[in-house]
């Protein structure tokens, strides 16, 4: 349907343009006398004798093919070679305008070469010219040598014959067209509209149902039929743009279809590589969900931005220049020094922007990681392009600038493996020493019997006497995933202390001044009467064991 509208639209234009020659003649410049359509004398004289002898009002084959500087062709090849160069300028929509042609006999192209020779395009048609020799201003013999490549090249797979077999439909004048030229117009829009339905089907029938039969229809829905639809689109382009030439219509009409066409190939391109990255970025966040850093999951969206971003800035630049044929080159230079200015106004954001690159590469941290560096502590909620953004303990959110984050020395709490707990255990001095080693003992099988703490490595030593306590080091390792649970672990432990000492009636002392004195009669001393059998106490604490133990068995 939209092909339908496209070309009903471009019919209506076309209709109210009258039938016209292919290049564009000044008509108020054409000489009355015969005898200056046939002049060499100039670049301007020598234009006007060729395309004026091949308008279809004035067909004189055989006087616009002395324009060429021919060798030992016949002058039917001659003749034959001059249609065809036509035919060249036709199909690549190549404005000839008479007011801009020089009328100088001794014309020097100051511009390329320094030389007697006159371009029509160097960017579309750059091997054809005009030369001078010999007093006579003709079409260079380079240029003649190559009408036949540029012929094939501009009519490929065998188009060219079409040139020849579609006016024999009839020349008749319709609606300011010829005759075979409607027909032409017909067809066109018919095979176009067919190779539409053709391709559409094969995509949506055979893509979808082979990718479905390897169980990827999902993906192929989603993913790789947007692209193959627009995909196809690039192919009617390129029919488009193949079959248009073979119509012969106005030139202004050829020369902005081609402009528009050769604009939509590389825009159509860069749309296809636009919905790429999305299959690119959807592989990519497949390989992050396998991995268990979290940084990659936030890594694959920052890397679908970057290159969608990338593609859109190379597509238009391509559009602009391949499509729209505009010079980029002067764009590009000043791009580069305005780029050197906005980097130095932009230092620190360009800095921030490495630091982020250097963050994904070394990836000193991850989503969900407790980090501290200086005054920064608390855990990471999301790694952007220019900073990092931190919820801090206090439920606030700080955004770091990543430049000083790759600077600045990290500390990752959420990389460890196992969490410290250090702490040191008082008892008062008059705890005898077959107690004191009963409650290490204790302590021991604690932290042995707990599912959480690291078994392979632990100190617990009665260690040191200070001014008011006995001291035992208790310093153990959690194997827990986050803080609430090395908190939940470290309530456990302690629990199960407090509980041993007061099975073992171990006293915890605390800073104190004890005063000392003698025993009165009939009262009894402070101080408490421990038992001198230490095998008393380790009943106890086989008491305690065979308790705790049993509980734990029964709570798991």
């Amino acid at each position: 349907m939209r092909f339908n509208l496209l070309f009903i639209l471009s019919f209506f234009v076309l209709q109210h343009l009258a039938a016209q020659d292919q290049v564009l003649l000044d008509e108020n410049k054409i000489p009355i006398a015969p005898e200056e359509l046939q002049s060499f004398t100039s670049p301007y004289s020598t234009t006007l004798t060729f395309f004026y002898n091949l308008r279809e009002d004035n067909y004189e084959v055989n006087i616009a093919a002395e324009a060429l500087r021919l060798t030992d062709q016949t002058q039917a090849e001659a003749e034959r070679l001059a249609v065809q160069l036509k035919q060249v300028f036709d199909g690549n929509g190549v404005y000839v305008k008479l007011n801009e042609i020089p009328n100088d006999p001794n014309y020097i192209d100051s511009l390329h070469n320094n030389q007697s020779r006159y371009f029509f395009d160097v960017r579309l048609l750059p091997g054809v010219y005009l030369e001078k020799k010999e007093g006579e201003w003709k079409f260079s013999k380079f240029t003649v040598d190559q009408i036949k490549s540029l012929h094939k090249e501009t009519y490929p797979y065998g188009t060219d014959k079409l040139l020849n077999i579609l006016p024999k439909l009839g020349n008749e004048f319709y609606l300011g067209l010829h005759f075979w030229q409607l027909v032409g117009l017909f067809f066109l829009i018919l095979i176009l509209f067919l190779s539409h339905k053709v391709i559409t089907l094969i995509l949506d029938k055979g893509l979808l149902y082979a990718l479905d039969k390897f169980g990827y229809g999902y993906i192929g829905e989603n993913y790789f039929l947007p692209v193959a639809k627009i995909t196809s689109i690039y192919f009617i382009i390129l029919l488009t743009t193949l079959f248009i030439k073979i119509l012969q219509l106005p030139i202004e009409v050829v020369s902005w279809v081609l402009l528009l066409l050769n604009a939509a190939k590389p825009f159509v391109v860069t749309i296809v590589f636009y919905k790429i990255v999305d299959i690119v970025a959807m592989y990519f966040a497949k390989l992050a969900e396998r991995t268990e850093s979290t940084l990659d999951d936030q890594l694959v969206p920052l890397l679908r931005k970057t290159l969608k971003a990338f593609v859109v800035i190379i597509g238009t630049l391509y559009v602009l220049k391949e499509g729209l044929q505009v010079d980029i080159v002067p764009f590009l230079t000043g791009l580069s020094i305005g780029g050197l200015a906005f980097a130095l106004a932009a230092q620190d954001t360009i800095k921030n922007f490495f630091g982020s690159i250097m963050i994904f590469i070394d990836k000193p941290f991850q989503v969900g990681d407790w980090i501290t560096s200086g005054d920064v502590d608390g855990t990471v909620e999301e790694v952007g392009f220019r900073s990092t953004r931190i919820r801090t303990f206090r439920n606030s959110v700080m955004y770091i600038p990543n430049g000083k984050i790759a600077d600045a020395t990290i500390d990752n709490h959420g990389l460890r493996q196992y969490r410290r707990f250090y702490t040191t255990l008082t008892i008062t001095y008059d705890t005898p020493p077959h107690l004191t080693q009963t409650f290490v003992d204790g302590l021991r099988k604690i932290v042995e019997n707990h599912p959480d703490t690291r078994k392979d490595y632990y100190n617990i030593y009665f260690n040191n006497l200070s001014s008011f306590s006995q001291d035992v080091m208790f310093y153990v390792f959690f194997e827990v995933p986050n803080w609430t649970e090395e908190l939940r672990a470290r309530h456990e432990l302690l629990i199960s202390i407090v509980t041993l000492a007061n099975q073992l009636g171990v006293r915890f002392a605390f800073p104190t001044q004890t005063l000392h004195m003698e025993s009165f009669p009939d009262k009894k001393t402070l101080v408490p009467d421990y038992n001198p059998d230490a095998k008393a106490y380790q009943a106890k604490l086989q008491e305690f064991l065979d308790k705790e133990l049993t509980k734990k068995e029964n709570k798991d």
